[in-house]
């Protein structure tokens, strides 16, 4: 558990969603080199920030994933069902937010371990619904920060970079350029030809 008693504050009981179709894939804009096991003292701070800073109710991420492979629970309610995260703009109901920790700009190696992890993830989150890793999902637009006006029905990757529904850089080009082997490898981990 990353969240301990020093960080931890008062917040409002989570929202939830009816399933997530889809997944976003961020990340944290963090540095990369870092002892997998300062990874629970990483977040705190990405915590730290987002609810202190940006004054959001609890870490906008559903999930962090470090260098090392391992998978957190990030945004509180559940990791098995549909919490409304704060991680997309726009884009935050029907969907889950991952971060990898770093910064995967264009050059920077992205470790194995860690699409492994994400893709395994979005495996799993999305075979909850019986959504396929590498198809387009409908998904409207709730607010006008998004890439697409309000009330607007984006087809948008199931496995998609936060990109895809917010003008940003993240996750990185690096990253990036890994989402269709990611979008690939969760196929094949839900039995798809």
């Amino acid at each position: 558990m990353w969240l301990d008693a020093t960080t931890r504050h008062v917040q409002p009981p989570p929202r939830y969603d009816d399933k997530v179709v889809a997944v976003f894939v961020h990340h944290t804009d963090s540095p990369n080199v870092y002892a997998c096991a300062d990874a629970p003292r990483i977040i705190r701070h990405l915590y730290a920030g987002q609810t202190g800073a940006r004054q959001w109710d609890d870490i906008g991420y559903n999930f962090l994933v470090d260098r090392c492979g391992t998978i957190y629970e990030g945004r509180a309610g559940g990791v098995e069902r549909a919490v409304t995260g704060a991680h997309t703009q726009g884009f935050n109901h029907r969907t889950a937010g991952i971060a990898a920790i770093g910064t995967f700009t264009a050059g920077t190696p992205v470790p194995q371990a860690m699409t492994d992890a994400i893709a395994a993830l979005a495996a799993w989150k999305l075979g909850l619904a019986g959504v396929d890793p590498r198809a387009a999902v409908p998904l409207v637009s709730s607010n006008g920060l998004s890439r697409y006006k309000p009330g607007t029905t984006a087809l948008l990757p199931a496995v998609a970079g936060h990109t895809d529904g917010f003008p940003t850089n993240c996750p990185g080009a690096a990253l990036t350029v890994r989402l269709p082997a990611i979008r690939d490898a969760a196929a094949r981990l839900q039995g798809r030809s």
